[in-house]
């Protein structure tokens, strides 16, 4: 499986309804949406009004990753609101399994992300509850940063971890993503790739996720 999921962080803000039609025209499967909260990261972004406009301007699945505090009380929100998939933070909360069944009980299917300090053996158990597993593979909150090689050896164990126990959990990896490293990312065992700066910044985005998705 290959995915790219532009990131709406990085795209024009003042033109969002042209950039989220540019990513539905595209070969990218899925449309990145990260909110935070000013609290669990040091920035603030999307919120429900914003993600309501961009699921109006395209038929593609909604990857809605919540960068926020107390995510049990939003995130059925976010599903009611368009999402397709809702992550939130393992650092974020205290009852993994409760977020989660909230999550399915709203009608998403459920991913979980883990920053880069903590260790891929701490969703083992998780796995076999979630779709999704995604290893941000720089600090969260800020579009831009250079990725942090020592992810590739994270994503390796939570490919085998899934291998060993026989799930169909999606790989996902965001942070520092472009055609220069996709190939090393998608060999280590990632599946779907979140890419922001390197497609908006690119002179034509479209090319770029094609070229990202071709390595």
């Amino acid at each position: 499986m290959r995915i790219v999921a532009p990131s709406m962080l990085s795209a024009d803000f003042g033109h969002l309804d042209r950039d989220t039609r540019m990513v539905d025209r595209s070969a990218a499967e899925w449309v990145h949406i990260d909110v935070m909260d000013g609290v669990f990261v040091p920035n603030i972004s999307f919120g429900f009004p914003v993600l309501k406009a961009i699921r109006r301007a395209t038929a593609k699945c909604l990857d809605v990753h919540l960068m926020i505090v107390e995510p049990e009380r939003y995130v059925a929100r976010f599903a009611e609101a368009g999402a397709d998939i809702v992550t939130f933070h393992y650092e974020a909360v205290s009852d993994v399994r409760a977020c989660i069944g909230l999550i399915r009980g709203a009608g998403a299917r459920a991913g979980v992300s883990i920053k880069p300090a903590t260790p891929a053996e701490a969703l083992r158990e998780v796995l076999p509850l979630v779709d999704l597993v995604l290893v941000m593979s720089v600090e969260p909150g800020f579009g831009g940063q250079s990725f942090i090689p020592g992810s590739l050896d994270k994503i390796r164990a939570l490919r085998a971890m899934i291998r060993e126990q026989g799930l169909g959990t999606i790989v996902e990896v965001d942070g520092g993503i472009s055609a220069r490293n996709a190939r090393e990312v998608f060999d280590a065992g990632a599946d779907a790739l979140v890419a922001g700066s390197a497609v908006f910044g690119a002179e034509d985005p479209e090319t770029e996720i094609a070229r990202i998705l071709a390595v």
